[in-house]
């Protein structure tokens, strides 16, 4: 479905947040009962990069991360799992890094608490965007969120119009936060005027609904959803429904029902991102659809299994043995 640049040196570049994440390290015990906090590197864009460093890519990530200890840190996570720092820009506006502490009470009450007050990765602006390092992308991921807040907002429409210039493929992870936005209304126009600009598209239903509501208002029809997107670039819309699975729909026509793994699950977090890194590696490799998104659903409910997001990530080969020892009964 997609062809991506063969010169192009950089695979995946992911746009957006990068922040820390604290997950409270006793189990079943509310957060404030706990007093010992493992720290990772969190937030959605951040969270794919890593897991698609996990498939040997070669990728890259464009940011801002605060002037301070916490943002040297995420720069050496970064770096210690292969992923390009070039772009990633020292914030000296005087921006923080987000940060999310977590929970995980049951299998069924998994939490977060975020402080995003004047956060650094919103500081990107148009000047910290890299023509060059866009037009050396095969694919280009950018986040949601990041458009919530100018100058963020304009600096991902600059990554947009670059990656449409040079021939580079985007996917826009909806990555709906409302609590990043100022209105719902502001949410849907700014996230739709980037949608009409990309090549895949991931989101929930819910996500989908509010990327659309002034599109199509009032549509909970993926099939309708899936041809909006196609009067633009959309070449693969895929539509998540949580524990019943996910569709993706094909600019060609095609419906394809991704496969599922039930699995008793430690946690909600991190499953939307190692499903988005999953399939980014399938479409990279050349796969089926299909493939892409049985890969992607792997790798998620690995993650939903083990007490972090990032740190939990799989190889290629964790999925395949997942996938094999599942269907074996095992």
């Amino acid at each position: 479905m997609l062809e991506f640049g063969r010169n192009k040196k950089i695979d995946i570049v992911a746009l957006g947040r990068a922040g820390i994440d604290l997950n409270a390290v006793e189990m079943n015990v509310p957060m404030e009962d706990n007093m010992i906090f493992r720290k990772t590197v969190g937030g959605s864009p951040a969270n794919i990069a890593v897991a698609c460093s996990r498939y040997d890519l070669n990728v890259g990530f464009i940011g801002r991360v605060s002037d301070d200890q916490h943002g040297k840190y995420i720069r050496k996570y970064f770096k210690s799992k292969g992923i390009n720092t070039d772009n990633l820009i020292t914030d000296k506006d005087g921006g923080m890094n987000g940060l999310a502490f977590t929970e995980i009470k049951s299998s069924m009450d998994s939490s977060y608490i975020l402080h995003r007050d004047n956060v650094s990765d919103l500081n990107l602006s148009i000047e910290d965007i890299d023509e060059e390092y866009i037009k050396n992308t095969k694919f280009l991921v950018i986040s949601g969120t990041a458009l919530s807040k100018s100058p963020s907002r304009e600096a991902v429409f600059a990554a947009l119009e670059y990656a449409e210039k040079h021939d580079t493929r985007v996917m826009l992870d909806i990555d709906y936060r409302d609590y990043t936005w100022k209105s719902a209304e502001a949410s849907g126009i700014y996230l739709s005027l980037a949608a009409e600009k990309c090549d895949v598209i991931i989101g929930t239903r819910e996500e989908f609904d509010m990327l659309e509501k002034f599109s199509i208002p009032g549509n909970h029809d993926d099939s309708v959803t899936a041809n909006r997107w196609f009067d633009y670039k959309g070449k693969v819309i895929i539509v998540k429904h949580g524990k019943k699975g996910s569709f993706a729909y094909t600019s060609d026509g095609k419906v394809i029902e991704g496969v599922v793994f039930p699995v008793t699950p430690l946690k909600t977090m991190g499953a939307g991102d190692s499903y988005a890194g999953g399939v980014i590696y399938g479409l990279l490799s050349g796969k089926a659809v299909a493939e892409a998104m049985e890969i992607g659903a792997g790798a998620a409910a690995i993650v939903v299994q083990k007490p972090d997001c990032s740190e939990s990530m799989p190889t290629l080969e964790e999925i395949q043995d997942f996938i094999s020892n599942y269907r074996a009964g095992k």
